[in-house]
């Protein structure tokens, strides 16, 4: 199990590499990838399209395992964990956002909020608690008994935002969280990340393509090819990411 309290960075990996395939057909989608991420850090991963972010995101959220390399979440190494273990350890401290929502189109938003702490055995009156406290943080408590299909784009993703913080999550993963939003929709997405961070100290690591929302990020990792090539504290607006 994965002890709390403990010092020092809250994310750390180290010589991370995925590789997917044998023989004469692989493909190295991570390589040699090491991050320290502090705690409360609001940190992007940027990169286009097949650059190994979304590979990176998913190793360093425990979705996946590494072909070698470790990651460490407050000091232990989380990659040798059973899969029950990891699958605890991702319901209770991580939260996590992906680009296509994810939400069960048959629940209201408040349903969609309250299903994960009834996953994790949240009492009753904790979990409406905590599905009306996030709502209401993401602007969503007057649509609360709304059902994906009557939410816009950008509420849907305020939905799962919301999903998210009711875990009470240490570290938040957010993969292409603006990527299916019109440029307004996504630039308030991204204001709702920086505000998370700023205000409730949780720690972010989004992996995205978007400048306007690596813009407001703490520290940016420019990822190509599976491996970080540039680091920068703010990107402006004339940056253009390399690779594929």
């Amino acid at each position: 199990m994965i002890a709390s309290g403990i010092r020092g960075p809250l994310l750390l990996a180290r010589d991370l590499v995925r590789m997917f395939g044998t023989g004469g057909a692989e493909v190295y989608a991570v390589r040699g990838v090491s991050l320290e991420v502090a705690r409360g850090e609001f940190l992007v991963v940027l990169g286009r399209s097949g650059s190994g972010k979304t590979t990176l995101l998913n190793l360093l959220g425990g979705l996946d395992r590494p072909t070698s390399g470790a990651v460490l979440f407050e000091g232990q190494d989380f990659t040798k964990l059973s899969d029950a273990d990891m699958t605890r350890l991702r319901r209770t401290r991580f939260g996590f956002v992906f680009q296509s929502f994810g939400l069960l189109p048959l629940l209201s938003a408040y349903e969609n909020v309250e299903l994960s702490l009834r996953l994790n055995g949240v009492s009753w009156r904790e979990r409406r608690r905590r599905a009306e406290e996030t709502l209401e943080q993401v602007g969503l408590r007057a649509r609360a008994k709304h059902r994906p299909f009557e939410l816009s784009g950008g509420e849907q993703q305020r939905v799962a935002i919301a999903r998210a913080l009711a875990v009470q999550p240490s570290l938040l993963l957010a993969d292409e969280p603006t990527g299916d939003l019109d440029t307004a929709t996504g630039a308030s997405i991204a204001r709702l990340l920086r505000q998370i961070a700023t205000e409730q100290g949780i720690t972010i690591v989004v992996a995205t393509h978007d400048l306007h929302l690596a813009g407001l990020a703490d520290r940016v990792k420019e990822l190509v090819d599976g491996a970080f090539v540039e680091e920068a504290r703010q990107v402006g607006a004339a940056h253009t990411p390399q690779g594929r």
